[in-house]
């Protein structure tokens, strides 16, 4: 009997145990080795067109087969794939799926070891977790809980709620993902730190002595002290700033920019220039370039699925929050290129292909949607047609989007029923599915039985979480398929044999490979020669995760990209 997957996981004695199951899901042969044997092992298996490897948690084990030097191609990930399994509406007898509560762990701590932040688990981003805290990585359990899922997905086959394969794709890619996330972290992102201080100084002024606010930081804040008259006004407490804020005779409820533009005082323009420059220290100022930088690399550690919808989250350096002034900082090694590509309103062009909506797709099939509805005569200009379209998608009722979204519904009749569908349901405290079959959470109050305006206005936010939930969770799985195949189509192609990119390591060093991700943008760094192969493999990944998902729906997903040494601001 052939073997199909190879389950990973500890033996009593301490060995790891191998164990090969078969297509039926028996089990073929069990074998032993060290665990510092294990990187042989799996590169001698994956130099015989190895299996699907099957094991708790990649990020517990991953690690240590990339920094010997080892990359798999496949894999199941036991832990991704069970908060998956264990909540989706495809699955009728989900309950045998979190049998073991252990499985409802966040990531294993081999993640959190390589942050220099302490805390932050899957906990803090998918409001649940399990008994132990623990994801197992014993065999025995490993054996048991791939059987359930496999009897999940047999279920989830013949109950026929979800086309034949959706969900095999969901899982297949979501732990395609747990691969990458900890390759883009072992090969990092190049960083260029003179680059990035220079930034700072001149936005900042020169760095102060630890403690102490920059000069211009400074005096930004005896501005902003000055127009209020309070020379010891503390603003960098929200509660302290907020009285300061009010005995200058500002009428505000918060310190949030969005009540401060509201006023016209001679405060609030230098004030919220010394909130703006207060973010770039705390979140990406001097110490985190000492935290986070090492030998010209950024190493941010993701967590894929890290949000309800599925969209990745970070535990560590804040990678889904770099700002746009320090991108100029991400510079390739010598001899290498950056490229950089983001897709052009990615969600509304996967609610227009999951909806079947052709208008709305003929909307789309240009590089710019937003131009593409005006011309469909939805809406009189792209700024209306943006708002239009956020408003839909977020539920917005007031204001500019009350007003345009009636007309998107009699300009694409099909997309919007899907989107006020989801509400609705989302509305009487019913789930809803992404396109592959992710489910979300189950709302606390029906509207119809809401009693309260504050229950009423509950269940109308349930309404707006699952009229975008069906949008944000399916867009984050096309991406997921197009970081998946590009993985693939990157690895195929040959090794440089100049300027080695020593710093992302054994597996990365000579070779095209992703270098970062931020939901509908990935970057590659490729050997300048190879540049443009690795560009062209961005565009035709695109194009394939759009037919993976949704067939020959007419909607195609265009990309901004570029090829460069340094990444644009």
């Amino acid at each position: 009997m052939s073997t199909r997957w190879c389950v990973v996981g500890y033996a009593a004695s301490g060995s790891v145990a191998l164990t090969d199951v078969g297509a039926d899901g028996t089990v073929v042969r069990t074998t032993d080795c060290s665990p510092e044997a294990l990187p042989e092992a799996v590169r001698r298996r994956e130099s015989q067109g190895g299996p699907r490897w099957v094991w708790s948690d990649t990020s517990a084990w991953y690690p240590q087969l990339l920094a010997a030097g080892v990359r798999v191609e496949r894999c199941h990930d036991l832990r991704l794939a069970h908060a998956i399994l264990a909540r989706t509406a495809a699955v009728h007898a989900h309950a045998r799926v979190v049998e073991d509560a252990r499985w409802e762990a966040g990531p294993a701590s081999a993640a959190s070891a390589h942050s220099p932040e302490s805390g932050g688990t899957l906990f803090d981003y998918m409001g649940h977790g399990g008994a132990s805290g623990v994801v197992p990585h014993d065999s025995g359990s490993a054996l048991a809980e791939f059987a359930r899922h496999r009897a999940a997905l047999e279920e989830a086959a013949s109950h026929g709620g979800l086309p034949a394969g959706r969900l095999r794709l969901l899982l297949a890619a979501e732990s395609a993902g747990g691969l990458i996330a900890e390759e883009l972290r072992c090969a990092g992102i190049p960083w260029d730190a003179a680059e990035h201080d220079r930034i700072l100084e001149a936005d900042l002024g020169p760095r102060p002595p630890a403690g102490a606010h920059p000069a211009r930081m400074h005096a930004v804040a005896e501005e902003v002290r000055a127009a209020l008259g309070d020379p010891r006004a503390d603003l960098d407490s929200p509660v302290k700033l907020l009285r300061a804020l009010r005995r200058a005779g500002i009428p505000v409820s918060s310190t949030s920019q969005w009540e401060l533009r509201e006023h016209d005082h001679p405060a609030v323009e230098p004030l919220l220039r010394y909130k703006k420059l207060a973010r770039l220290l705390t979140a990406n100022g001097w110490t985190w370039m000492d935290a986070w930088v090492r030998e010209g690399r950024y190493r941010p550690v993701y967590v894929p699925g890290g949000v309800v919808t599925g969209r990745w989250a970070s535990t560590g350096g804040g990678a889904l929050q770099i700002p746009r002034q320090l991108r100029p900082a991400l510079r390739a090694d010598p001899g290498w290129r950056l490229v950089s590509a983001d897709v052009a309103q990615l969600e509304p062009r996967v609610l227009a292909a999951m909806a079947g909506d052709a208008a709305m797709a003929r909307a789309a099939s240009g590089a710019d949607l937003y131009a593409g509805i005006v011309a469909a005569g939805a809406v009189a200009s792209r700024e209306e047609a943006k708002i239009a379209v956020l408003g839909a998608m977020y539920g917005g009722t007031t204001g500019a989007s009350g007003r345009l979204v009636p007309r998107l519904r009699r300009t694409f009749p099909d997309a919007m029923a899907m989107v006020d569908r989801a509400a609705a349901l989302g509305e009487r405290g019913d789930r809803v599915s992404t396109w592959l079959g992710r489910t979300s959470p189950s709302g606390r109050l029906r509207l119809e039985d809401a009693e309260t305006e504050r229950e009423r206005r509950e269940a109308r936010e349930q309404g707006r979480f699952t009229r975008n939930f069906i949008v944000q969770g399916t867009a984050a799985e096309w991406a997921l398929a197009w970081m998946a195949l590009l993985r693939s189509r990157l690895a195929a192609l040959p090794e440089t044999e100049e300027a080695p990119a020593e710093a992302s390591g054994p597996v990365f060093s000579r070779r095209a490979h992703l270098a970062f991700f931020l939901h509908d943008e990935v970057i590659v760094h490729a050997p300048a020669d190879q540049a443009e192969a690795a560009a062209e493999a961005v565009r035709a990944c695109a194009a394939e995760a759009g037919r993976l998902l949704f067939g020959s729906a007419p909607v195609d997903f265009p990309l901004d990209l570029r090829v460069a040494e340094r990444s644009e601001s």
